[in-house]
């Protein structure tokens, strides 16, 4: 089997939660040896907190299990090593820069200032290793007014304005993502931006710092609305399923309880195509809907227009009619249909892997597929300090003696 792209990098992340997290996995899933630095006086909160679908083994779980459990935490940082310092202690932070030494980069998505604060930021980093590439991604960047700012990720996706257009037309209160989305966008946008600085540093020995605004990372996705903004004055508010040039477009309901579709039509050949799959019912023939603007001005008479024919059908029967019409449509799935889907286990969207203390455990897959090295998942989420004899005896050669006594004084922990 031919190495992964990504094998002979040593990346150490300092990632917590989901945003840092997922760069990390990505880099390890392309073959890199990424290695997790936690406490265990602060473990990564994804550690704590799952939720009360594990709630049966957390009643009998011991304390350390208990930090074993959480599948959120299994799913971001599958294939990671990790190991436990005191990073308060001038020791362990001496351990870090040893093992900055013999890294190609480091990430962290701390508050601005953290990292310098003890004795790791760039410019000390790149004095230890003057080619280190570090990746930071915080809320809104290391520098401007609000640099600081606390946020998570639904603050995050209020303050980069998509929440803005999210809800119902008409409505008066936006409404909510209720996902990491910007997390998971930023982590992305992280791992791309460290392999174009490794792809420049192989080039020309230079290391270098990225500066990555979780909030920006997100911004970037309402180009249409921006783009409108600056060119019209326009400010967008809460759109719904609608569209501004396309109809019909949104969710229909089908057969069966709590079941919907998706239908999009854009261009006149697309709607004359729908109106033939659906029979050419007379109302398709009327004037008002002759044309996209007319469709455009009546779409709520349409929509229920459409509504009528496909709550007759279940979901995959809407998506092969109108598929085979050349008119884009999909079932709306939820997680449970998501996971069964033919398409998607196919692809091996899903696999299984055995945790050692939470058993087996569905991870999502690798959603790029290079043919010819496609990436793999190392293994399980690591346990709090699996990874420490590796590590520091192995990798940074401390004596038997000396691991003792860092370990004994919590230098090591």
């Amino acid at each position: 089997m031919a190495l992964l792209p990504l094998t002979g990098y040593r990346m150490i992340d300092f990632g917590t939660a989901w945003a840092g997290s997922v760069a990390g996995h990505i880099l390890a899933d392309m073959g890199a040896e990424v290695i997790k630095v936690e406490s265990r006086e602060k473990v990564d909160p994804l550690r704590h907190g799952p939720g009360p679908e594990i709630r049966d083994k957390l009643a009998r779980a011991t304390p350390e299990e208990k930090l074993e459990l959480n599948p959120w935490f299994h799913l971001v940082n599958r294939g990671k090593l990790d190991i436990t310092l005191n990073l308060k202690d001038p020791r362990g932070i001496g351990l870090l820069k040893k093992l900055v030494a013999q890294s190609d980069a480091v990430l962290d998505n701390f508050t601005p200032g953290v990292l310098e604060r003890m004795g790791l930021g760039y410019s000390s980093l790149r004095r230890i290793k003057p080619d280190i590439v570090l990746v930071s991604l915080s809320s809104t960047g290391q520098r401007g007014p609000m640099a600081d700012v606390r946020a998570y990720a639904s603050t995050l996706a209020a303050l980069c304005g998509i929440v803005s257009v999210i809800g119902y037309r008409n409505e008066t209160v936006p409404g909510q993502m209720r996902f990491a989305y910007c997390d998971m966008n930023a982590s992305i946008h992280g791992a791309l931006a460290l392999l174009i600085a490794l792809l420049h540093r192989n080039h020309s020995g230079q290391g270098q710092y990225i500066d990555i605004s979780q909030s920006e990372t997100t911004t970037g996705l309402l180009g249409e609305a921006i783009m409108d903004y600056v060119i019209n004055g326009r400010v967008w508010g809460p759109q719904g399923n609608g569209h501004r040039t396309m109809t019909p477009h949104g969710n229909y309901p089908c057969q069966g309880e709590d079941r919907w579709v998706s239908i999009a039509v854009d261009t006149d050949e697309e709607w004359e195509s729908l109106c033939r799959a659906l029979g050419d019912p007379p109302w398709s023939q009327e004037s008002r809907f002759a044309d996209k603007f007319g469709r455009l001005t009546h779409r709520e008479e349409l929509d229920k227009l459409i509504a009528g024919w496909t709550s007759n059908h279940t979901p995959y029967q809407v998506m092969e009619t109108l598929q085979k019409a050349g008119v884009a449509a999909a079932p709306v799935l939820n997680l449970d249909q998501r996971c069964a889907d033919p398409q998607l286990k196919a692809r091996e969207d899903w696999l299984e892997l055995d945790h050692p203390v939470a058993g087996k455990e569905p991870l999502y897959g690798i959603s790029w597929k290079l043919a010819g090295t496609p990436g793999k998942i190392q293994g399980n989420a690591p346990l709090l300090g699996q990874h420490n004899d590796y590590i520091f005896s192995e990798i940074l050669g401390l004596p038997e003696a000396e691991m003792e006594s860092l370990i004994e004084e919590k230098v090591i922990h």
